[in-house]
């Protein structure tokens, strides 16, 4: 029986507080998110009345919009680690503008469903679980780009270091969060329910 020496050297140290926080707060909001893609899914094809599902276009351009930025705040992660703080404003920037046009889309969307269709959230069963889910989503991009601007604040006044780079991590995490609902969101919404 052989026994693996310990090294003297190697000590555990806690884990970040901020990580374990933001993991905390993503399993929650996971499980929130569940019930509202649950609630949708149940419902789908329940409305009396007119309109159903296939009204809605499918928002491809904003989606890839919102998807990228989960790739250009990795590469701003990457840039502070490496203390390239005018790469990571640079990137950080490009996030914030791709949620930004994310955003102005559904707020689009939202504007030609209400407006020229006539289609709220007091419509019929298919309204209320649509904007529930969507809007919940929606309120958590509004959050991850009032947290992107902050930032992106902080940059420009030079008060982003390197060092700070496992808060942006943190952060991110958020983001990344954001836009993996976006993909169940999606698929709920524009793909199976239609």
């Amino acid at each position: 029986m052989s026994t693996v020496p310990i090294a003297v050297n190697d000590t555990w140290r806690l884990p970040s507080r901020g990580k374990v926080a933001m993991t905390s707060l993503i399993i929650a909001e996971s499980t929130i998110f569940l019930m509202f893609v649950a609630a949708y899914i149940f419902y789908i094809g329940r409305s009396i009345s007119d309109p159903s599902p296939k009204i809605l276009k499918v928002p491809i351009f904003n989606s890839i919009c919102l998807l990228s930025s989960s790739l250009t705040i990795w590469l701003a992660e990457r840039a502070i680690e490496r203390g390239r703080i005018r790469m990571f404003g640079a990137w950080w920037a490009l996030t914030f503008t791709l949620g930004l046009i994310f955003i102005g889309g559904t707020a689009s969307e939202w504007h030609s469903l209400i407006y020229d269709q006539g289609f709220t959230i007091t419509t019929n069963l298919f309204g209320t679980t649509f904007y529930s889910l969507v809007g919940l989503h929606a309120a958590h991009v509004v959050i991850g780009l009032i947290g992107l601007l902050l930032i992106l604040l902080f940059k420009l006044l030079g008060r982003v270091r390197a060092e700070h780079s496992e808060r942006i991590q943190v952060f991110a995490m958020y983001w990344h969060f954001v836009d993996a609902v976006w993909v169940v969101v999606f698929t709920t919404v524009y793909i199976v329910g239609r």
